[in-house]
């Protein structure tokens, strides 16, 4: 890949300088407003690659350990994370799907092409049934993504009476004839999956109105109320939410937003694992933008929606790398580096700050595919593995359901180049992209403790930094770190904890003043009462 260029480090609106000193911050413990929703640690998973089947699912006769035919290894890893909202069938893949071939014996269901992801054949052994059992079995909201570009209003509009009536109804007798008597909970169903591209090359205008119609016989069934998602925007395209608030408006209670920390759609993306010192600070400024996109789309929301009815769900973002030598091209598997982790911490700072607005995320994949929670293996042995991005959710646990704080952290800024792939047609990136090297966000939880993550991504400058918690009287803290010898370090089957959180011991307290010392190349979560 070129070499990105890179400006000397500089600092904007910061107190630092080149030379250490220690970095004053300020967590506002009385001005907390806002909750975070929990949905924000939502994960998703498409029939691609490997995520469902030899990720989540190897069926009951399978050697691999297996739970009614869930991987054991991964339902109880997904468990212990405290998944709120887990998203299917896709992602592209939705808009391909037809359910009634995921029902009634598995024997018996017909195969498909997956057209999307490599053109493997899909037996629909993991369907409606095999979906919602999971999920109850997890303890999280199913969000079901339906098919708008290939199928019809009527077999939306069944699969949603299959799924939720508990009535005398044709699709409830057929629900019970296939073994469930009684009808699931699904709160979260998207009318249809990126209809400006894979679900239907479509305009703003022509979506907005095969919305208002497939919407339009999506019946609620008994007590189940759905919460129905328009399929929005990718990343800058403000246009297509300006359309679809004026058009749909409260016709919908969510709209989704897709962000990638992608260097472009055609050609290398480059690797996971392999890359330099100015490709790892392009992607952290590269996923740094997602607020200035978050707060454009925000802002044409707010001005059609001022009481904040609708939501705002960015239900695909993480990083898209090029899928690992020697896999299978179109399964999209790529290995997960302490650089991803900083991604998924960095990100979900964001996403905190906008919680007003930002109801729900779903990371891109929870196995085995694009910016996964756990990688299994390939050859069928039974391994599995726990990401870094794994172990940034498991620490931010404590920040579902708390309030945010907001907070002030002056830092050394990094200017990167936007002109990465300068030469490519179209291309949007101009100009710099500010990288912090330090971000933070914090939180009160229920029982009043204060919960605080903060990352240094500098590469080889360690960062003190002494917060005041006006309004919050400190008498302990406790926390762990995640790091590594180096960003590119990550875990396999071989070596599964080269990348995993440990105690930090390095936080002290003096007179309700709390000061630490942020390694370089490390995240810190700390909890205190």
């Amino acid at each position: 890949m070129r070499k990105l260029l890179l400006s000397t480090a500089i600092a904007l609106a910061t107190s630092l300088t080149a030379s250490a000193q220690t970095v004053k911050a300020t967590i506002h413990a009385d001005q907390g407003k806002n909750k975070i929703n929990k949905e924000i640690y939502g994960q998703f998973s498409e029939h691609l690659g490997s995520c469902i089947y030899g990720g989540l699912w190897v069926g009951e006769g399978s050697p691999i350990p297996n739970i009614n035919g869930y991987r054991k290894d991964v339902f109880e890893a997904l468990k212990k994370l405290q998944i709120p909202v887990l998203r299917w069938p896709g992602g592209c893949f939705a808009d391909d799907y037809h359910w009634m071939d995921g029902i009634g014996p598995r024997e018996n269901r017909p195969s498909l092409r997956n057209n999307n992801w490599g053109g493997t054949i899909e037996d629909n052994s993991f369907g409606t049934h095999e979906f919602l059992n999971l999920c109850e079995m997890l303890g999280c909201e199913p969000y079901i993504s339906g098919n708008v570009g290939s199928g019809t209003v009527k077999e939306m509009a069944q699969w949603v009476e299959y799924m939720t009536s508990d009535g005398d109804t044709p699709m409830a007798r057929l629900r019970r004839q296939n073994g469930r008597d009684k009808a699931w909970h699904v709160k979260y169903f998207g009318i249809g999956n990126e209809a400006w591209g894979c679900g239907g090359n479509m305009t703003p205008e022509y979506y907005s109105d095969e919305y208002r119609k497939f919407n339009t016989y999506l019946r609620d069934q008994g007590q189940n109320k759905l919460y129905r998602i328009a399929s929005g925007a990718s990343d800058y395209d403000y246009n297509w939410t300006e359309v679809l608030m004026k058009k749909i408006g409260t016709m919908m209670q969510g709209i989704s937003l897709h962000y990638y920390t992608c260097s472009g759609w055609d050609g290398p993306k480059g690797s996971a694992i392999n890359f330099d010192n100015d490709q790892y600070y392009w992607a952290l400024g590269k996923c740094l933008e997602i607020e200035e996109v978050i707060k454009k789309h925000k802002a044409i929301m707010d001005e059609a929606d001022p009481e904040g009815k609708i939501g705002l769900l960015v239900d695909e973002w993480g990083t898209w790398w090029d899928e690992e030598p020697g896999t299978i091209p179109g399964h999209l598997y790529q290995q997960n580096a302490l650089r991803d982790a900083f991604v998924a911490a960095l990100s979900l700072n964001v996403f905190h700050k906008y919680t007003d607005r930002v109801k729900m995320a779903n990371i891109a994949q929870v196995v085995n595919v694009l910016q996964s929670m756990i990688l299994t293996d390939q050859e069928g042995t039974g391994h599995m593995v726990l990401t870094p991005t794994y172990h940034v959710f498991e620490m931010y646990t404590p920040f579902m359901e708390a309030t945010h704080l907001p907070l002030d952290l002056d830092s050394e800024v990094i200017a990167v180049s936007k002109e990465y792939y300068k030469e490519k047609k179209g291309a949007r990136d101009a100009g710099y992209r500010p990288c912090p090297l330090l971000s933070a966000s914090a939180a009160k939880t229920k029982d009043g403790s204060i919960v605080l993550a903060i990352t240094n991504v500098s590469l080889d400058k360690d960062k003190a930094v002494e917060f005041q918690i006006p309004g919050f009287t400190a008498k302990s803290v406790t926390g762990r770190i995640l790091t590594s010898k180096r960003v590119d370090d990550y875990n396999d089957f071989k070596h599964p904890d080269v990348v995993a959180p440990k105690e930090f011991k390095d936080a002290k307290l003096n007179k309700g003043v709390l000061s630490l010392n942020v390694p370089a190349k490390s995240l810190i979560v700390l909890t205190l009462k």
